[in-house]
């Protein structure tokens, strides 16, 4: 995965329900797993924006409901700082449901605005977006 720019404080923990932000089925997941991410021993990790997360789909149609899915989280509530000094936060958390690993999205419309930062790392994801803040 590329760096980013700024440093991202993470605030999701593991069991964090977070809102699908795109048309891919899902309504509400679960965060199961952050891929990558190392820690000390004994701390569980978190995840922020830019993350690839592993989460079980809780609300959404049939056929996506209690699977196992990749998403990347593209909003926070919780305020990170810019190298420029502005503090960026959103008024959800919100992930972006993938096909695989690689980063291609599984819906075709991301709703509601994401983090610039996630762009860096995940260039498909900011093709389909409409707001990039």
């Amino acid at each position: 995965m590329k760096a980013m720019s700024t440093k991202i404080i993470r605030s999701l923990n593991f069991g964090a329900r977070i809102n699908a932000a795109d048309n891919s089925g899902a309504k509400t997941l679960r965060i199961i797993s952050v891929i990558g991410i190392k820690t000390k021993k004994g701390r569980i990790a978190a995840g922020g924006i830019g993350n690839l997360i592993q989460a079980s789909v809780v609300e959404g149609k049939l056929g996506i409901r209690k699977q196992v899915v990749y998403a990347v989280i593209v909003r926070q509530k919780k305020e990170f700082k810019r190298k420029n000094g502005l503090s960026v936060g959103f008024e959800d958390n919100a992930a972006v449901v993938l096909k695989d690993d690689k980063g291609s999205p599984k819906g075709t419309i991301l709703k509601g605005p994401i983090a610039k930062e996630v762009g860096e790392r995940w260039p498909a994801i900011t093709k389909l977006a409409s707001i990039v803040v």
